[in-house]
């Protein structure tokens, strides 16, 4: 595959920045295992080495992004942030803005994961619900932060939820000279702009693959057509990469640090919790099978290939991971 290896000037972030933000992110959230996983490996016919970014307070990578944008927010003298979340960026904003003394309001969808919810407003924040879907949320999320004078979080387009994120891709560097293939879950794009900037800068041989589910294909459509498509309706578990509408800066930088965005469908999504909790041990969300899901639908591309996933979340309802993960076994 031609692989795009100049522009890196073009992209928002700074390596610089993102070394910095390392001194910014509570430690909880620094240096995840990343584990090679032999039994995972060979039921997919590659090495798989799992970055595991479950084992923290909030249960999913998104607490290096909201460490950085609200210590950000607080050397701007903010003394509230919104954010409109799927759930998992809400209950790290409500992590990083209650240990910096900040005000935390968070807006989701009517339709959210009741579960994240609750630990949202566990950790003290303000969850107000409204819409459909997050894009639904985002609007009177802005609406919020626009008529109180707020610090608007908006994932991906603030730009310290992405280089937080992206330390992720220092530690990948670090812990492995031998990276191969990088695997990372797509939505909004924080977290694959972050690595995807990290890994070219710094292992330009890395291929670094974006995986997007089918029901909620809107960046992938947009990296593929170097415009922004967005889609009238989301249909998928993987509530945490599910948007309709791509923001713009974002994928400018995904154009340019990505080398290719698959989609996966949703029984590979299923199949790809399965395994990790069968071979791993590991309960994940569906965002975080999506890279286990990539392999499992195309297993020629990374027959006997050195592969990374990131596990990006494990906040999973007992009763959904049941009925997606556990009673197919059963029968």
């Amino acid at each position: 595959m031609l692989r795009v290896v100049s522009g890196l000037d073009r992209v928002r972030l700074e390596l610089d920045r993102v070394r910095a933000a390392v001194g910014k992110i509570d430690p909880a959230f620094l240096d995840t295992p990343a584990l090679p996983w032999a039994p995972l490996g060979r039921a997919l016919g590659c090495s798989v080495t799992l970055k595991v970014e479950t084992l923290n307070p909030v249960r999913s990578f998104k607490g290096r992004g909201t460490e950085t944008v609200t210590a950000a927010a607080c050397e701007m003298g903010a003394s509230r942030v919104v954010c409109a979340s799927a759930g998992n960026l809400g209950q790290a904003l409500a992590y990083s803005g209650g240990r910096r003394g900040l005000g935390v309001t968070v807006v989701a969808a009517r339709t959210a994961n009741p579960l994240k919810l609750r630990q949202i407003a566990a950790f003290g924040a303000d969850v107000r619900l409204d819409g459909e879907d997050i894009e639904d949320a985002r609007l009177l999320a802005r609406e919020i932060a626009e008529a109180g004078g707020e610090y608007l979080v908006e994932d991906g387009l603030d730009l310290a939820t992405c280089e937080g994120a992206a330390t992720i891709g220092l530690e990948l560097v670090r812990d492995d000279p031998e990276l191969d293939i990088v695997l990372v879950a797509l939505g909004g794009g924080a977290m694959a702009s972050g690595v995807g900037y990290t890994l070219r800068s710094l292992a330009d041989h890395v291929e670094v693959i974006g995986i997007q589910p089918v029901g909620a294909p809107a960046m992938a459509l947009s990296w593929r057509q170097r415009a922004v498509v967005e889609t009238d309706r989301i249909e998928t578990i993987a509530d945490g990469v599910a948007g309709r509408c791509p923001i713009p800066e974002v994928l400018d930088d995904l154009l340019i640090v990505l080398d290719d965005v698959m989609l996966v469908r949703e029984d590979s999504i299923k199949a790809g919790m399965r395994m990790l909790y069968e071979l791993a041990g590991l309960i994940v969300e569906p965002s975080a099978a999506l890279g286990v899901a990539a392999v499992l639908e195309e297993p020629e591309r990374f027959a006997g290939r050195r592969v990374t996933t990131i596990l990006c979340g494990s906040n999973v309802g007992p009763a959904d991971f049941a009925r997606w993960v556990l009673e197919p076994v059963s029968r």
